[in-house]
């Protein structure tokens, strides 16, 4: 697939640069918010509605002509290995989501290690490619669960992409560089870090780089924030679940503001993916990998409290 921009905007105005897109795929009712009202072992009576939603993605990358990392939870591969195939056989990376969307200070360092094996294995059985990067589910990769990048850093993955260096109420490391870095693991062990795209704002990131973030804030806003860090030599990381594009999704049981925060804006979703990606050139992280690395010139300590 040869990753040029599209020219089918009425107004585009794609920079030279190109950032990267990735999807968390998982099943929208696998989100942290509902696993208080449900069970891992409920998952299997809920209909599955992730395949659907990576097809439509495929389509919208086919017809820009981009290309994305998909980091796949284990659980999703087991039950759609066929959706996974589909990813791969588009050209696009499958890196790893880990195998029960369970938030790592949740895990034992046993079981970690156990869901990077598991996962990986079956991700590059399915795919037919060897799986480089990761991304813990919830962002949770924070200084109390630094542990998780010593695993990485011993399994042998290229990457890591579980910061985001924000203040949230689940996740979160507020002093980690925004950029992509060297982060260094509590054994002294380092892999490259790429976090979501955030815009300094008042002495603070401010997070824009997808998710909720996108579906709540206006997208010129993302599109100026991408635009910036272009002009200043930097790759942004956006981020989306194939869920957020389901707006036709069934209610979960969720108290009311967890509901607003998960279904806020997912009838604008698709919209907001396309107009982006008729104005900006996207590739996947192995794409753009020798340009993260070169970029990644600080390193940070993962491991020590603020």
């Amino acid at each position: 697939m040869t990753l040029q921009p599209s020219r089918t905007g009425r107004d585009r105005a794609a920079t030279d640069a190109a950032h990267v897109l990735s999807f968390d795929v998982e099943e929208y009712f696998q989100v942290e918010a509902a696993a208080h009202a449900i069970g891992r072992d409920q998952w299997t009576t809920f209909a599955g509605r992730a395949g659907p939603c990576v097809d439509l993605i495929l389509d919208l990358l086919d017809r820009h002509r981009a290309s994305a990392t998909f980091f796949v939870l284990g659980w999703v591969a087991q039950h759609d290995p066929a959706m996974v195939r589909r990813i791969a056989d588009a050209g696009h990376e499958i890196a790893s989501h880990g195998m029960t969307h369970a938030m790592l200070d949740r895990l034992t360092h046993e079981e970690f290690r156990r869901e990077l094996d598991d996962s990986r294995k079956l991700l590059e059985d399915l795919s037919g490619r060897p799986i480089a990067g990761y991304r813990a589910p919830t962002f949770s990769i924070t200084h109390e669960t630094a542990w998780a990048l010593d695993a990485l850093c011993d399994a042998g993955f290229d990457y890591d992409s579980s910061v985001f260096p924000v203040h949230h109420d689940r996740y979160g490391v507020p002093g980690a560089p925004q950029v992509a870095h060297r982060a260094v693991a509590p054994s002294g062990g380092s892999i490259l870090e790429l976090p979501p795209l955030t815009l300094r704002l008042l002495g603070q990131n401010v997070p824009v780089g997808g998710g909720g973030y996108l579906r709540l804030l206006p997208v010129r806003l993302v599109a100026r924030c991408l635009r910036s860090w272009g002009r200043r030599g930097r790759i942004g990381m956006l981020y989306l679940h194939p869920w957020e594009l389901d707006p036709g999704q069934p209610p979960l049981p969720l108290g009311r503001l967890r509901r607003w925060r998960h279904r806020l804006g997912l009838s604008t979703t698709h919209a907001k993916l396309q107009w982006l990606l008729q104005r900006f050139r996207f590739t996947s992280v192995r794409q753009s990998y020798d340009a993260l690395q070169a970029a990644a010139q600080s390193s940070f300590a993962y491991g020590a409290t603020d």
